[in-house]
């Protein structure tokens, strides 16, 4: 049995392919449509109830034109708070913050606007011609307008929610935490690790690992570089895998698929986003497996939620807005994914087919890719923010010991970084931080020099500063 049929047989139970699968959405062209259906349907069969009290037909015609035209305001409301949010958002956390953008209740509000048009209209027309029409036409209207109402309550609570600092916090918090969740329970199981390699993009085979195929202990079995597939096309984040699409195809043609590009990643035109091992897989079959668009989205991609809260936290430490704590916390909720189980290098994720073999393997980004688009642009912009400084420093001691050795480095490179940048702006709070006063009198300043002659030379501060240490 070759390697790819080991790993298959252990990863199949352990991966858990639905954790990759892409997410079923009902498109708001699809739902629009299914609900102009639904209020022609209902505006001719709600008409031809016969039972109970009836009304003359005539003001009730009259009473759903009024209705169906007069809730078409409603949608105006709708695309007024929707650009307000979106503008808001922008200018105020992160233009690549459109969560409420994409909001269920957005479109779905929309949908049962013209639904409900749709119905009064047919319903007016139909009963036009008639004496009297069934008390419960107008009821149903009435119905539907208070459900109306109801949606664009909830819409308009919504609405204020995401133009606030706690809310939107939690909301990416949420979304994160689902995927590193995922991330932490879909992993590669009992699979063999692989050495890292010099790129971030983990694949199979690897020369250093013995039982890849193709390598020297495997050297008849399959696992033969048969193509590699470049992306065609303008450049486009690549959003979703159809992992299970792409598992089918590949277990057709007796295939392995490496994907090197993971979603969140941009593709440029020409750049290689998969390998083909084994058997003759189409380039077209991985590309229609690939669902790309304009910017990233939450379901197969962890990195945004820190990628957003490293942006809302930058935002806030610009010298124009200079709101230090809206990034205190920003680095609240980054702290609570930090503590989030994860793999230092998660490795590939292996997509099994129906009989239990590997198919496919997309790469998933690893903690330090986490830790990286968390701090590396946030403690350079906090030099000048004791407070931000403060809670880096404690955010970085509190993960610092509780991951494995190499991880645990990484933090202590930062937390050093950190350090530097408060003795070099803030040496008093550092020392008051520290307990290190009397060590410092004769250790050299991180600038060159002596920190204690240059504070016996200012009076207690270094030259430039004013007795609080600023």
């Amino acid at each position: 049995m070759n390697a790819r049929a080991t790993v298959g047989h252990n990863a199949s139970v352990r991966t858990g392919r639905a954790a990759f699968r892409r997410r079923r959405r009902l498109r708001a062209g699809l739902l629009q449509l299914v609900s102009v259906g639904v209020g022609l349907g209902l505006g001719l069969i709600v008409p031809e109830i016969r039972r109970g009290p009836v009304l003359p037909s005539r003001e009730v015609a009259e009473l759903l034109f009024a209705t169906g035209f007069g809730v078409l305001g409603a949608a105006t409301v709708i695309f007024s708070v929707l650009f307000l949010v979106v503008q808001w958002a922008a200018t105020t956390f992160t233009p690549r913050l459109t969560l409420f953008r994409d909001a269920p209740v957005v479109w779905r509000t929309f949908a049962f606007v013209v639904g409900l048009t749709v119905f009064c209209a047919t319903a007016a027309l139909t009963v036009a011609g008639r004496e009297h029409v069934s008390v419960g036409v107008p009821v149903a209207a009435g119905v539907l307008l208070l459900l109306l109402l109801a949606l664009l309550r909830g819409l308009l609570l919504q609405a204020v929610a995401a133009i606030q600092l706690a809310p939107v916090l939690r909301s990416i918090s949420e979304h994160g935490r689902a995927g590193l969740d995922a991330l932490g329970t879909s992993g590669p199981g009992d699979a063999p690790h692989l050495p890292d390699p010099a790129s971030d993009l983990p694949g199979l085979p690897h020369p250093l690992d013995p039982a890849a195929p193709g390598s020297p202990e495997n050297p008849d079995g399959p696992g033969r570089l048969r193509s590699a597939v470049r992306w065609p096309g303008a450049g486009a984040v690549l959003q979703r895998v159809d992992t299970d699409r792409l598992a089918e195809a590949a277990r057709a043609a007796n295939a392995v698929v490496v994907l090197r590009v993971s979603p969140g990643t941009t593709l440029r035109y020409d750049t290689t986003v998969a390998e083909v091992y084994d058997g003759d897989l189409p380039g077209s079959a991985v590309l229609r497996a690939l669902e790309t668009g304009a910017e990233r989205v939450f379901d197969q991609d962890p990195e945004l939620a820190f990628r957003l809260l490293a942006d809302i936290a930058l935002r806030a430490l610009s010298p124009a807005v200079n709101d230090p704590s809206t990034a205190v916390q920003a680095l609240d909720a980054v702290e609570d994914l930090l503590r989030r189980p994860v793999r230092p290098r998660a490795g590939p994720r292996e997509i099994a087919d129906r009989a239990g073999t590997v198919r496919v393997l997309v790469p998933l980004p690893g903690r330090e890719d986490f830790l990286r688009t968390a701090f590396d642009d946030v403690i350079p912009a906090a030099r000048n923010s004791p407070m931000v400084l403060v809670r880096l420093r404690a955010l970085l001691q509190d993960l610092g010991g509780t991951d494995d050795g190499a991880t645990d480095r990484r933090l202590a490179a930062r937390l050093a970084w950190v350090e530097e940048e408060l003795d070099t702006g803030f040496p008093r709070l550092r020392d008051e931080l520290t307990g290190e006063h009397g060590e410092r009198a004769g250790r050299p300043s991180p600038g060159g020099g002596d920190a204690g002659t240059d504070r016996d030379a200012d009076g207690g501060g270094t030259a430039g500063q004013d007795p609080d240490g600023r």
